[in-house]
């Protein structure tokens, strides 16, 4: 399937697994690329990976953290040297730092700040810089990446804090930049990278054994879901959170 032949996407967080499984997949769908990342070793080495498997797929790559507007503005420049547009923003920069699972009474107030900087920042610089081109375009499509635990989670109520703001965001977005700019939200559940060797094996059997599908997720199941909204087959479909739990719906 080629459904994004003739369109430019700006995937932020490329160099790791999410991000380079979603920009492996809209260059499979036919997507030329604009890739960041703050590690320039990770992006040169998804920058390679891309080459190889997609060789016809021009790619652009910048080292870049978007949390710094300085840096997301020479993101953007660099990206229109080489390309009149940018149809498509995978926002997938987000996370946590350090543990994983922090309780709120012993939460210092850095962690949180932090945590809520990671998951938003980067949305709403790329989305302020690149979604003015959408608009005078009338053509944009915009992803990003949110959580199951948005609903709410006990072991990470920062994080479930910062990506419930991700998931409320995307639906205001929908609406100011409707009707020619579509914007929606991935839930993922547990997802199957090295992240999870920080979690407790028994936090990370007990969400196994109440996942219908009883297994964890693939980047590649994100990507599969970004690579769909981000086409006309979801023309039709803005400000919408898409779970891709294995059957966990987001819910307290």
């Amino acid at each position: 399937m080629m459904r994004l032949k003739g369109r430019t996407a700006l995937v932020s967080g490329a160099g790791g697994p999410m991000g380079g499984a979603i920009a492996s997949r809209l260059a499979a769908e036919g997507a030329d690329l604009v890739l960041t990342d703050i590690s320039a070793n990770r992006l040169s080495g998804m920058v390679e990976k891309i080459g190889k498997a997609f060789p016809e797929t021009r790619v652009v790559a910048h080292r870049a953290n978007v949390l710094l507007l300085a840096e997301v503005d020479e993101l953007v420049a660099a990206a229109a040297a080489r390309y009149p547009a940018i149809d498509i923003l995978v926002n997938v920069v987000g996370g946590i730092r350090g543990e994983l699972a922090v309780p709120f009474m012993a939460m210092s107030e850095e962690r949180w700040n932090e945590t809520f900087e990671i998951n938003l920042k980067g949305i709403f610089h790329l989305v302020r810089r690149v979604g003015q081109g959408m608009l005078a375009r009338s053509y944009g499509r915009i992803v990003n990446i949110s959580s199951v635990v948005y609903a709410g989670d006990i072991y990470q109520p920062e994080y479930g804090a910062a990506k419930a703001a991700v998931a409320s965001i995307t639906r205001s977005l929908a609406l100011e930049l409707a009707p020619h700019v579509t914007v929606n939200c991935i839930a993922p559940g547990l997802i199957a990278t090295s992240v999870l060797d920080r979690l407790d094996k028994k936090l990370l059997q007990s969400y196994l054994d109440r996942t219908p599908l009883r297994r964890l997720g693939k980047p590649e199941d994100i990507a599969a879901a970004v690579a769909f909204l981000t086409s006309d087959d979801a023309a039709f479909i803005t400000g919408a959170i898409l779970p891709v739990t294995g059957g966990i719906w987001p819910a307290l």
